[in-house]
């Protein structure tokens, strides 16, 4: 066999295929866009689902990749030394191109002549046959023919050798394997033993069968072949091992991971498994963050599978000793050293990689220590029952972040189980009751209103270029039911065949505007989409009556329309501005905008300066300024790449796409609508910048005559601020800066004066002071002093006192200040201020702390004080012994 880097093994695959007419279809991103319900993609063939039902694809009918691909369901067996959360997956495929007999000449030529193995040592599996499809001695006469030993081709059922979903494309597959050279473990040794004699390589999909949903299969007009070897196993295997941990995609960093931990790889099964879950785990994470997707951490979906990931890696990284700065060295090791080449994405992403990582590590380790302590209590008082209540291990989950997995885990290494049903009622009770608190109500067109409606019936939106047309009524509905009319003051639903108003979707607000018909007016209050392509106009009937089948004029408030179009397009030019003062990590999370404002989400790690806010405002206002056409191009989505047009990740675009340009300044593809020139959006403000989740900031801003509206405002209040100053607008900073002065000197000579108060009411003291050994021991109340006051007077009070302590209260409106202070040699004796004040704060309704030799607390019960002090007395007694 021939040895392998892995950038050789990726670069080897696509130029085999290449070299027989397959074009490299490049990999998508990690993250599912969920049109095949999971939310990550699990497999090559996962992305290309829709061309294998016969769909055609744009890039011809014979592909090869190399795809990126996540599972977590067995994330338990990670830790061994083949399992893997994130691995890559080499794919080839004929869409109703050749079939079985290039396809099984092409895999024996890529194992003997690529990779070097003899034919001795081949063997592959064909199915079997059964009730439901025939034998396919098809496959096995061309592997035979390909070059594998009669004797070596086996006939195995359909739990072995079938593909195939609940229905759809389906058919007999033929995996390969290697054979080793030790004896059979018995009579019936052969491949699918797990006795290590036979080895998979590599598996070929021959779909070609269609199963019906009544679950007969009928011949495929159009064959498929889907080929997908794993690139993990293959490496390690073509490297004469059968870890993949050992291949050059694990070892730098396994080897970092040693002398980071001073603990050796394969020396001890319990740090070997730490090892192998976090440089498998702090993989993924670096993928996954570094995606095209660009996932954070969260609590809920595919940002939850990463988040325990992350935590995962980091409860291991403590058993080995490894520190949050090894952690991140780890994964730079990922960006920077191992797929640097295959991976350019990450090396862009590095910087929001690395800081989105910590920050979700520091999050983590800032409750993690006091998490083990609570999950060590729990464990003690459940010993005796053998399981952690669902209660219990919803709150390791709510207090400290501990993911269920994480604590079923670390409850199983001691011997326990946990009630994972108790933990799902625990988490919908809570958030039943957060249901039950909220205070806003929504509502939305229930989408089974419509389940009855004729199938063909659809929608065309044609208002790209006008405000108006003419249609027929199709369906009406009131909130409840499908209706034949709808009367005046009810509330409902019109639908037509093609509508000039745009109904809400990637983030634009649906039109108002007016339907009106021979009998009646129908004023729309927003445009929504509905299921099976159907626009929805709901509102109010304002008079008369409106009747299916009726001819209906549509009409789209100009207004409305108009100003929602001048602050979508403010933030396409937005967007290229963050781009430009921020840098080319940023990325669109999220947006909105209606007639009022534009919200644009996006990747960030921190607050921006108001510099940058200013530079941004300044670029989006200068290609307003530059009127630049607007210009809609319509494409294929192949072509709108080759553009450089920006996407929204997630976002499902069709085979024809439009592409939005803006000048030479911004191009995107988007489906909204827009101004024609850039001009007419007037003015740009940002109103403000936030931050809405982790590493993901938020800018609200306003366009328009909207602008002016904001100036006229501010002008307003600067007008009533200079009034009430008593002096001009112009002048206002500086009367301002004025007052603050003499407020300022105001305040000190305020503090002065309550501080001789304070001297004056305590009077002499000392006399009161308790002796205790060579110590002195004062507790005194001052009426109405601040704590800057009392802080002043210990100070001063310690200094006639001379060793020992000072403890002073003061009630000020209601709310208590406690300070204590205590000498030097009396803090060597014992005597601490910090431990003193915890002692006593609670007597005063509060809590407080600070250092041995002084300390300070507020509180909320006055009443309380002279306990507190007399008690403070008690306890510097007994500190000092």
């Amino acid at each position: 066999m021939r040895q392998f880097t892995s950038n050789e093994l990726r670069k080897e695959w696509i130029r085999f295929y290449e070299e027989r007419g397959h074009v490299n279809c490049g990999a998508v991103s990690l993250v599912s866009d969920g049109s095949t319900g999971v939310m990550f993609n699990v497999a090559g063939m996962q992305a290309l689902m829709p061309y294998l039902l016969g769909k055609k694809h744009p890039m011809g009918k014979r592909l090869c990749n190399v795809q990126g691909c996540v599972r977590t369901n067995d994330i338990d067996s990670v830790g061994d030394r083949s399992h893997v959360t994130f691995f890559e997956m080499m794919g080839s495929w004929s869409l109703g191109d050749y079939f079985k007999a290039e396809r099984c000449k092409w895999s024996y030529e890529l194992l003997t002549q690529v990779f070097g193995f003899d034919a001795d040592h081949l063997a592959a599996t064909v199915f079997a046959g059964d009730e439901n499809a025939p034998r396919d001695e098809e496959g096995a006469k061309y592997r035979i023919e390909s070059g594998f030993k009669p004797e070596n081709v086996y006939f195995l059922p359909a739990e072995d050798n079938w593909w195939g979903l609940e229905f759809g494309p389906c058919g007999p597959d033929s995996e390969m394997f290697y054979i080793a050279d030790v004896p059979d473990c018995g009579p019936d040794c052969g491949p699918g033993c797990d006795c290590g004699k036979y080895t998979e390589i590599g598996n070929d999909v021959f779909m070609q069968y269609e199963k019906h949903e009544d679950g007969h299969l009928t011949p495929l007009e159009k064959k498929n072949v889907d080929t997908g070897w794993g690139l993990e196993r293959i490496l390690a295997f073509l490297n004469g091992s059968k870890d993949v941990y050992k291949t050059d995609l694990f070892a730098p960093i396994i080897a970092y991971i040693e002398q980071a931990s001073g603990k050796k790889y394969d020396a001890d099964d319990k740090y070997t498994v730490s090892m192998r879950i976090l440089a498998d785990h702090t993989r993924t994470a670096v993928m996954l963050i570094g995606d095209k997707a660009r996932l954070l951490p969260s609590n809920m979906g595919a940002g939850y599978v990463l988040r325990r990931l992350i935590r995962r890696a980091v409860r291991h990284s403590r058993n080995l000793g490894i520190q949050t700065s090894d952690i991140l060295h780890i994964a730079s090791m990922y960006v920077d050293e191992i797929y640097n080449e295959s991976y350019p994405l990450l090396v862009q992403n590095r910087e929001f990689i690395l800081t989105e990582l910590g920050n979700e590590i520091r999050r983590f380790e800032a409750t993690l220590e006091n998490g083990l302590k609570e999950f060590k209590k729990i464990l003690g008082e459940k010993k005796s029952v053998g399981s952690i209540d669902g209660k219990s291990a919803f709150y390791l989950y709510d207090t400290f972040g501990f993911p269920i997995e994480l604590t079923v885990e670390m409850a199983s290494e001691e011997g326990l189980s946990v009630d994972e049903e108790g933990f799902k009622a625990a988490m919908e009770e809570q958030k039943q009751l957060a249901r039950e608190n909220a205070a806003f109500s929504q509502k939305t067109v229930a989408a089974d209103i419509y389940e009855k409606v004729d199938k063909s019936i659809s929608s065309e939106f044609i208002g790209y270029d006008r405000l108006s047309s003419t249609d027929k009524i199709l369906v009406l509905a009131d909130n409840t039911a499908v209706q034949d009319s709808l009367s005046e003051g009810t509330e409902g639903t019109v639908i037509v065949a093609k509508t000039p108003f745009y109904a809400t979707m990637g983030g634009q607000k649906g039109d108002k505007g007016v339907i009106r018909t021979a009998g009646g007016v129908f004023e729309v209050a927003e445009t929504v989409k509905l299921p099976e392509g159907r626009i929805g106009h709901t509102g109010k009937v304002v008079s008369g009556t409106i009747k299916v089948g009726e001819e209906a004029e549509l009409e789209v408030c100009r207004e409305t329309r108009t100003a929602t179009c001048k602050n979508h397009s403010a933030t396409h030019l937005m967007q290229k501005a963050l781009r430009q003062v921020l840098g080319d990590n940023v990325e669109q999370q999220g947006s909105y905008q209606d007639p009022d404002r534009t919200r644009f989400d996006f990747s960030y790690g921190k607050a921006m300066t108001a510099d940058e806010i200013s530079k941004v405002e300044e670029l989006v206002n200068k290609a307003i300024a530059d009127d630049l056409a607007v210009r809609t191009d319509i494409m294929s989505i192949e072509d709108a790449k080759k553009t450089g047009a920006m996407a929204l990740f997630g976002e499902k675009y069709g085979d024809e796409v439009r592409v939005v340009n803006m000048g030479d300044y911004s191009i995107e593809l988007c489906g909204g609508t827009h101004v024609a020139h850039t001009g007419e959006i007037a003015n740009f403000k940002i109103l403000s910048e936030s931050g809405v989740a982790a590493g993901v900031r938020r800018i609200e801003a306003i366009t328009g005559s909207n602008v002016i509206k904001y100036y006229k405002n501010n002008e307003k209040l600067l007008e009533e601020a200079a009034d009430a100053a008593k002096t001009r607008a112009e002048e206002l900073p500086a009367r301002i800066a004025a007052m603050q002065a003499e407020i300022k000197s105001l305040h000190h000579e305020l503090e002065s004066l309550k501080a001789k108060a304070a001297k004056e009411a305590v009077g002499d003291v000392m006399d009161s002071a308790v002796t205790h050994g060579e110590y002195k021991l004062l507790a005194v109340k001052v009426p109405g002093t601040a704590m800057n006051g009392l802080r002043d007077l210990a100070d001063e009070l310690m200094t006639k006192l001379g060793e020992g302590g000072v403890v002073l209260a003061s009630d000020e409106g209601g709310k208590v200040n406690l300070v204590a202070k205590v000498s030097d040699k009396a803090m060597k004796s014992g005597a601490h201020a910090g431990n003193l004040i915890k002692e006593i704060a609670g007597l005063v309704g509060g809590g407080g702390g600070g250092r041995p030799n002084m300390a300070q607390a507020g509180g909320k019960n006055p009443a309380g004080i002279e306990s507190a002090l007399e008690k403070s007395i008690e306890v510097l007694k007994k500190q000092l012994g």
